[in-house]
């Protein structure tokens, strides 16, 4: 990704959000940075107190299949800031990770922050006195909180000795680093750290502490989860009662061309066509359902139908209308919106659509669970589509931020 142009200047920092941690013991379904802690993900949340910091770069480090979801994740939280992001699978461990995220880092930035998803609630402050700390001449920068609990050393069962807690901090996130100094750190490593300020006092490094905050708490287990919760859940009744805007309808445009030629019957419309020749394409190349998809992922600002249903994911290979309308309409409602309406308009000499003009709207339309309105045209037999080479589609669709 290229750096941004005005308004918003060429950061020195950089951001490193590691969320590739796989999450065994939250006990959770899916990747521990993709659970809900309120409507919205541990992603989510973190990535609103990542924007919320002084303007920075950043870097999403994910599990290589939920890029998609994490773009999901990006797009509802960046605002104007949202080409200064990028997304990259992660690692088979967290020091692998880190370096995958600093390898999107842009060439001229000096100062890279390492914020685990994990602490979600790490208020923008925090980000401030370690980058502060960073311009100001320091190395390595690590947020910390005293340790208020008695420690005790053992050995099995066994209590040894109290610990001085006086000499001892709890470490959090982000944590800071001049670039070159974690580049060479990196590359130097013969084992996995714990952290990132570990791995660069472990490469004779020295590192300075900044306060952190205790909300930067990190949530490991399902009891840090309910501790999240119980965070959050009062913060979003303080402003329950404030009324909001009306949301506004956003309006996408799709459009999706194949030719004939393809294997099997042909397939429109999420109609099946018998004697018809069948569309060439990565699924089934029903135009219609396509041109759908982008124009819904266009109206919320979620990416294209190349990002979620691409040839590198394979399970959509020869897959029909309803596979893709019923993914798209879920992909929307995660992020926040309702679908309003679609109509959309074929170009093609064959199939005839009139005879099964209501069929192809009821069956869109049940997948979708929206309104989709069909019409079709022949184009004057100019063109591809008027030449009988394939068919193209033009999708609007109308959705709205619930």
């Amino acid at each position: 990704m290229t750096a941004p142009s005005s308004p918003i200047a060429r950061p020195r920092t950089a951001i490193v959000v590691v969320a590739a941690g796989s999450g065994t013991r939250l006990g959770a379904d899916a990747p521990k940075a993709f659970v809900g802690i309120d409507a919205h993900t541990i992603l989510r949340h973190a990535l609103h107190g990542v924007f919320a910091a002084p303007v920075a770069q950043v870097v999403v480090v994910v599990p290589d299949d939920r890029r998609g979801d994490a773009l999901t994740e990006v797009v509802e939280s960046a605002g104007e800031r949202r080409d200064l992001v990028s997304i990259v699978a992660g690692g088979a461990s967290r020091q692998q990770s880190v370096a995958a995220g600093l390898a999107a880092v842009w060439p001229d930035v000096e100062f890279v922050l390492v914020h685990d998803a994990a602490r979600a609630l790490t208020p923008p402050e925090v980000f401030e006195r370690v980058i502060a700390a960073l311009e100001g001449g320091e190395d390595a920068v690590l947020p910390v909180l005293p340790v208020v609990d008695t420690v005790k050393r053992v050995d099995g069962a066994a209590v040894v000795e109290a610990v001085d807690r006086s000499v001892l901090a709890a470490a959090q996130t982000p944590q800071g680093f001049r670039r070159d100094v974690l580049l060479a750190a990196l590359a130097e490593a013969d084992q996995e750290h714990t952290d990132d300020a570990a791995l660069v006092q472990a490469a004779g490094h020295a590192v300075t502490t900044v306060p952190g905050n205790e909300r930067s708490f990190k949530i490991t287990t399902a009891a840090d989860l309910e501790r999240a919760r119980a965070v959050v859940v009062p913060l979003a009744a303080a402003t329950a009662s404030l009324t909001p805007l009306p949301a506004l309808p956003r309006i996408g445009v799709g459009t999706d061309v194949h030719a004939f030629g393809g294997d099997g019957v042909l397939w429109l419309a999420g109609l099946e066509w018998p004697g018809e020749t069948a569309l060439h394409g990565h699924s089934d190349g029903d135009a219609v359902a396509h041109a759908i998809v982008d124009a819904l992922l266009a109206a919320a600002g979620l990416g294209d139908i190349g990002l979620h249903f691409g040839t590198d994911h394979p399970e959509y290979a020869g897959a029909h209308a309803a596979a893709f309308l019923t993914r798209t309409r879920a992909i929307l409602a995660e992020a926040g919106f309702a679908i309003g309406n679609v109509s959309v308009q074929v170009q093609a000499n064959r199939p005839r659509f009139a005879p099964r003009r209501a069929e192809a709207d009821a069956i869109l339309s049940a997948a979708l669970g929206a309104p989709v309105t069909v019409s079709a045209t022949t184009t004057d037999g100019l063109g591809f589509t008027g030449a009988g080479e394939g068919v193209a589609a033009f999708a609007v669709a109308v959705v709205i931020a619930v």
